[in-house]
């Protein structure tokens, strides 16, 4: 029988504005999953990064499962009574339709699941971000799975050495391709460098791959992009499920694709390129201009539907001088203020709230050519001798 991790995240209320969770909300999507997850989960974790609450579930049913998808929905509306009770910021604004519907894709929650083949030894990471963009996962899971300076053991494990299959969607269009590497490697780099757009949503081993043949080995909370009243929802704050080591990426090779600081899209007001910073959950709160862009890794062994962990990966003097650096981009971006390219590009900014600002001025704009032709008129006529 295989086994399914299910990871499904959602922000329901923060305190104050998009800093941090709440710890009652916390113990109150704890506790509904507690008494009503008896029959359906082997096991579970919660946890949080920002104002985005986590749910880590264990089970045997299969990704896309109504029963999984519906506890999560029903914990988070839980959390969102208490929330709303509390009066946070934007209690319940992950939760877009008022019923479960069978399956919480496109419901505003982000979901990351892989149906697996249990090795003796399973272990894997949590990775969550927030204040930022799906597409910021697009470097760091490049760096694991293709890139040999990142990850030796593409060159000297036999077992990596054919490399990984990469499942990537085009999150405007609704699309996806499959491009294998390093056989296609910059057919991938030309994709997922518009980050925007083209988005890593799975890693699979090649069939011939000796311990885990065409198998799930990573996965992101990617979703298709919808648009609801003028803007994309949908799209931030990503977590990702990496399995690591025995033929795949080595723990300290997949965290080390953050050991240096990335820019990536989102911060303020989903409207600003910032620095991806490696933190521990106690620095995991959005605090300097709502950010800066965060991610946690969260490790665990898997054994029989139990989890062991997690242990808290980015807690370590080793990440200290990533999150210096990433302080010191911080400070040089914001110094540029409203300006780009510390400000997103006019492109992505036309699903954020700029638009209804530009829309008030639309009536006060004149064709260039109609001021250069008055200027000529009030030109003097020039008397020929």
């Amino acid at each position: 029988m295989k086994t399914t991790i299910s990871h499904i995240k959602a922000d329901i209320g923060s305190l104050p504005g998009h800093t941090t969770v709440y710890g009652p909300v916390e113990e109150e999507l704890r506790k509904y999953v507690t008494e009503h997850s008896r029959d359906l989960l082997d096991d579970f974790h919660i946890s949080h990064i920002g104002d985005d609450l986590q749910i880590t579930m264990v089970h045997n049913r299969g990704i896309d499962n109504a029963e999984i998808h519906g506890l999560a929905w029903e914990a988070f509306k839980a959390g969102t009574k208490v929330a709303k009770k509390a009066g946070l910021y934007g209690a319940g604004q992950d939760l877009l339709k008022d019923a479960f519907s069978g399956n919480i894709k496109g419901m505003g929650p982000g979901i990351a699941e892989m149906e697996i083949t249990e090795r003796k030894s399973e272990p894997f990471i949590v990775y969550m971000m927030d204040k930022t963009e799906p597409g910021a996962f697009n470097f760091p899971i490049f760096k694991m799975f293709a890139d040999p300076f990142n990850t030796p053991g593409l060159v000297i494990d036999p077992n990596m050495h054919e490399g990984f299959r990469f499942e990537i969607w085009d999150v405007m269009e609704g699309k996806k391709i499959e491009l294998s590497s390093p056989d296609q490697m910059y057919d991938i780099l030309a994709m997922i460098g518009s980050k925007s757009r083209y988005v890593i949503k799975r890693v699979f081993t090649k069939e011939s791959h000796e311990k885990l043949p065409d198998e799930n080995v990573a996965v992101v909370t990617t979703d298709k992009l919808s648009l609801i009243a003028g803007e994309y929802v949908g799209k931030d704050d990503p977590a990702a499920i990496v399995r690591i080591q025995s033929g795949l990426p080595a723990s300290g090779e997949s965290l080390e694709a953050f050991s240096h600081p990335f820019l990536v899209s989102g911060w303020m007001r989903g409207s600003f390129n910032g620095p991806m910073m490696p933190v521990g959950m106690k620095d995991s709160k959005m605090t300097r201009f709502d950010g800066p862009p965060r991610v946690v890794g969260l490790g665990f062994t898997l054994k029989e539907g139990r989890l062991a962990g997690p242990v808290d990966l980015f807690d370590d003097i080793a990440f200290a001088d990533a999150r210096r650096k990433a302080i010191e981009m911080t400070d040089h971006l914001r110094r540029m203020g409203p300006f780009e390219p510390h400000r997103l590009p006019e492109s992505e900014m036309e699903y954020t709230t700029l638009p209804k600002v530009l829309s008030n001025l639309e009536g006060r704009f004149t064709p260039i050519e109609d001021h250069i032709n008055k200027e000529k008129l009030k030109e003097p006529v020039r008397e020929v001798d």
